[in-house]
């Protein structure tokens, strides 16, 4: 299973900190499976996850977004992974660093950003997941 990643903004004079929500929810490239689960670090001791460089996620991401790479930076310190059907999904959080959010990249892909408040209907593992960015984002 490949690595997915979940885009965040924070203006930097207000700190108002959005996600990137697309019609099947936050996290990008594609939707995570049915049942997914986020695994705690402790339940992935001992199994062998390989991890695709998060570099080329960035890229397929803002390839996708029509987005420079330049305008993504990877969050370092968020890293979480889920169980799937299809086995172990690494997520990563990519902060947008431009000014104000791209609305019109979001528009042109059917996607808006988001408070936090406003994902109460995703799923029991995006909102984990949303959680656990929204702490990193705002320590």
């Amino acid at each position: 299973m490949s690595a997915r990643l979940i885009l965040v903004h924070k203006q930097p004079v207000s700190a108002r900190t959005r996600f990137l929500r697309y019609e099947h929810g936050v996290i990008a490239p594609e939707p995570l499976p049915a049942l997914s689960q986020v695994l705690e670090e402790d339940e992935l001791a001992g199994s062998a996850v390989v991890l695709e460089h998060p570099a080329m996620l960035i890229n397929r991401v803002t390839e996708g977004l029509g987005l420079a790479a330049s305008d993504l930076k990877l969050e370092n310190e968020f890293r979480a992974f889920v169980d799937t059907p299809g086995g172990v999904v690494p997520i990563y959080l990519a902060r947008i660093v431009t000014i104000d959010p791209p609305f019109t990249v979001a528009d042109k892909l059917g996607a808006r950003f988001i408070d936090i408040t406003e994902a109460r209907d995703l799923g029991p593992a995006e909102l984990d997941l949303l959680r656990r960015a929204y702490l990193c984002v705002m320590e």
